[in-house]
């Protein structure tokens, strides 16, 4: 079993920077993919990045360039540097972790870009 918390969403005007991040307790962090899912009002919720444990990247293609996403297998943390925010980032962030056919959530994090 593994427990999720988020932090560091917020309010930021377009073109600013937020960090969120992702604290997991629970034992082998090293060996889950760590993901940032995010939902928009009205959306689906979708993957806007992964880190697998074997430190493989993938980025949504509308967030490739402007987020960043890093792991710290020692301190059981994934984290999500987001700059360059639009207007259309605007979500729920969910931190989720994964492997073999189990999957966990974050309760999320609001972020909001708006002037």
């Amino acid at each position: 079993q593994v427990q999720l918390v988020e932090s560091g969403g917020g309010l930021v005007q377009p073109g600013g920077s937020l960090r969120l991040s992702c604290a997991a307790s629970g034992s082998d962090f090293s060996t889950y993919a760590m993901a940032w899912y995010r939902r928009s009002p009205g959306r689906q919720r979708e993957l806007a990045a992964i880190i697998f444990n074997n430190g493989i990247i993938k980025y949504q293609e509308s967030v490739e360039g402007r987020f960043t996403i890093s792991r710290d297998n020692a301190k059981g943390t994934v984290s999500l540097q987001m700059n360059g925010l639009k207007p259309e980032d605007t979500a729920v962030y969910y931190c989720n972790a994964a492997r073999w056919g189990s999957a966990y959530w974050g309760q999320g994090t609001q972020v909001t870009v708006s002037s």
